[in-house]
């Protein structure tokens, strides 16, 4: 039985890699956002928006724990997701964590680039995304800490990196 969870800040990979982990290992893939996505027909920000963020984040770890007991199973949580509740403790208790770590130029790059479809980045200048980012990841950083392996995310920008990173990932946990 495998069950790992992919943490990391937004940007850092964890739905590319994820789906690319999961398919080169013959296991299921969850994204805990499109599943609340599926559930409630709406976009996370829709269901943010309307619930605010301590019922959007209730919610959460309601599909966390739903998810949590699958098994051969890739789940990529949202950015936020293990800094709330117990929810690193629980996916430290249920699987394996690991934290996709990409570094600040390339989490901006990426960020940049996904900017029109990420309401929190809408608008801002460089100067100011790259301090938003910045911030992000320190105020985030002890819980990423906590998970139980590490894995570079910067080079996830061709197939072929892509797949170099799913044979170091694979090799890390041993699947």
């Amino acid at each position: 039985m495998v069950r790992i969870f992919l943490i990391g800040y937004m940007g850092a990979g964890k739905t590319t890699l994820g789906h690319a982990l999961a398919e080169a290992a013959g296991l299921s893939f969850i994204d805990l956002d499109w599943r609340i996505e599926g559930r409630f027909h709406k976009s996370v920000n829709e269901v943010f928006a309307e619930r605010g963020e301590e019922g959007f984040r209730l919610l959460e770890r309601g599909m966390l724990h739903e998810v949590a007991d699958f098994e051969d199973v890739v789940v990529s949580v949202g950015g936020g997701t293990p800094c709330f509740f117990d929810n690193m403790d629980f996916m430290n208790s249920k699987g394996e964590t690991v934290f996709l770590d990409a570094g600040l130029d390339v989490l901006f790059r990426r960020l940049k680039a996904a900017q029109h479809s990420r309401p929190l980045l809408r608008g801002k200048a460089d100067d100011a995304l790259r301090a938003f980012i910045r911030t992000g990841l320190e105020q985030r950083m002890r819980w990423y800490a906590q998970a139980k392996h590490v894995v570079c995310s910067d080079a996830l920008e061709t197939r072929e990196q892509i797949r170099q990173t799913v044979e170091l990932f694979r090799r890390e946990l041993g699947i």
